[in-house]
């Protein structure tokens, strides 16, 4: 069996900042890309970062400069720092994982999600 959960979310005045972590668990051979999407209510999910086993990154133009995503490869965990946030940061983050429970096959896993809302 395998677990993505995502924890850190919360209620943050605008300009503060959260750190959502998200941890991969059970039996997997490997773990390739990972990110942080969000959903807003109205709104499509959309990605907000990626991260690749190499750490390569990648970022939604509206976060870029404010949040920061890692992993920790040992730990099977991504982390997204998110400072300067705004009210249109508010919105359920969900965590996702490609996740190899065979050789050369990925396959996505999610979080449940953690709500981040900012108030102004």
């Amino acid at each position: 069996q395998v677990q993505v959960m995502e924890s850190g979310g919360g209620l943050v005045q605008a300009g503060g900042s959260l750190r959502l972590s998200c941890v991969a668990s059970g039996s997997f051979v490997a773990i390739d890309a990972m990110g942080w999407y969000r959903q807003a209510p109205g709104k499509q999910r959309e990605l907000v970062a990626s991260i690749t086993t190499r750490a390569t990154t990648n970022y939604a133009d509206s976060v870029k400069g404010r949040f920061t995503i890692s992993r920790d490869n040992a730990k099977n965990t991504v982390y997204l720092q998110m400072n300067s946030l705004k009210p249109e940061d508010t919105a359920v983050y969900y965590c996702n994982a490609d996740i190899r429970r065979m050789i050369s096959r990925a396959t996505p896993y999610w979080g449940q999600g953690t709500q981040v809302t900012v108030s102004s």
